[in-house]
């Protein structure tokens, strides 16, 4: 627990039970379920925390509250890792008021059995609800991740909460930087609605912000126009980072080598960041990250069963999924009779908006030869 500010108060919990979080995420300095009380002359809690959390979440709120008890819960998300305890924390505080928006009920119910009807505060884009000093104003966000988000300004102390926006992987016990476990989770979770989070900051955006208190990860307080750049280029999908990330597959070792004669090649070229992912070995979202990072992409892998390489196929779901655009793409085949991997990985691509294709392939048969080597070093030059 601490102050964000002399009135709001962090309740959250840190997770390092968790091995995979929502199933897939590797998460090795585990999650931050945050959750924040504002202390005023009405006491309003803002959301719950994961189900195995009740116990130590309840503690903190009854710190918090030094006595007192809530007038509101204020649900901005449903997803259950903030949502699971509003039925524990409506049972502990039967006074307590529930606000939502009109989608967050139905969910409400589906997950409960119970929307608290008698309970209901239902609340539309730009209402305000006053605690007493602090008047919290929400601001609706549907698909900032889930259809029923809302967010919530506090024009008093220039607080923005900002439910799973500018979230991030790992504990608040563990000190790393923001920027990297920040864009993994927002291109993993958040990435292919990029125009919803466009419409967001259209309505956010004259809004005076002092601190953003998120869902998951620190609240930040200083620099606030970093973090809001970065989501400007990941939610409009432009580049980051100049450079050519390389993913690959390799059955027997000998795209591996093409690889890593491209990737030396590209180094000679002068490309400013050559970054080579295994797609069989290396963490899938962080590969998925540094493919919206970076400016251009070279997929190398075999024909498999008339198709592409497993991990490679994947890979490239996980991308047009997200919405995947504004890149220059390479390609690199491996097939010892009748190579077709470049045409179905370029056929994957086909709906993607603004995606520039290398004038080379390259063509491995079984192994790398002198005729495969040109055509290494000649799309090293068109992707340095």
């Amino acid at each position: 627990m601490f102050k964000v500010t002399e009135d709001i108060i962090y309740v959250g919990v840190n997770d390092h039970e968790v091995d995979l979080f929502e199933g897939q995420y590797d998460v090795p300095n585990g999650m931050s379920y945050n959750s924040y009380v504002v202390l005023d002359e009405k006491v309003a809690v803002f959301d719950t925390v994961d189900a195995h959390f009740k116990d130590e979440w309840l503690a903190n709120l009854e710190e918090a509250f030094a006595g007192r008890t809530p007038d509101y819960l204020i649900v901005q998300h449903m997803e259950p890792d903030h949502a699971a305890n509003i039925a524990n924390f409506a049972e502990k505080y039967p006074e307590a008021k529930i606000v939502g928006n009109a989608k967050t009920f139905p969910m409400m119910k589906q997950f409960f059995g119970t929307d608290f009807a008698d309970r209901q505060i239902v609340v539309k884009e730009g209402e305000t609800l006053s605690t007493g000093k602090h008047n919290l104003t929400f601001v609706m966000a549907p698909m900032v991740h889930w259809p029923e988000v809302m967010m919530t300004h506090d024009t008093t102390d220039k607080i923005f909460f900002s439910a799973d926006a500018f979230g991030k992987f790992g504990a608040l016990d563990v000190e790393e930087e923001w920027d990297c476990e920040a864009r993994r989770y927002y291109i993993g979770i958040v990435g292919k609605y990029g125009p919803m989070v466009q419409k967001l900051f259209a309505k956010v955006g004259s809004l005076e912000i002092n601190a953003i208190c998120p869902l998951h990860g620190p609240v930040l307080t200083e620099n606030l126009g970093h973090y809001l750049n970065l989501y400007t280029i990941w939610s409009s999908y432009q580049v980051e980072t100049e450079g050519t990330v390389i993913a690959y597959t390799s059955v027997y070792g000998n795209t591996k080598k093409a690889v890593e004669l491209l990737a030396e090649k590209l180094t000679e070229e002068g490309c400013p960041k050559v970054v080579v992912t295994d797609l069989a070995r290396d963490d899938m979202a962080e590969a998925v990250e540094d493919a919206f990072r970076y400016g251009k992409l070279i997929l190398a892998t075999t024909t498999y069963n008339g198709d592409i390489f497993p991990f490679m196929k994947e890979f490239i779901n996980h991308l047009t999924e997200r919405s995947y655009q504004n890149r220059k793409i390479g390609f690199v085949e491996n097939g010892s009779w009748a190579p077709m991997a470049a045409k179905i990985m370029k056929a994957a691509f086909e709906k993607s908006k603004n995606i520039t294709f290398a004038d080379t392939t390259v063509t491995v048969r079984s192994a790398v030869n002198e005729e495969s080597e040109a055509q290494i070093a000649a799309l090293a030059k068109e992707m340095k």
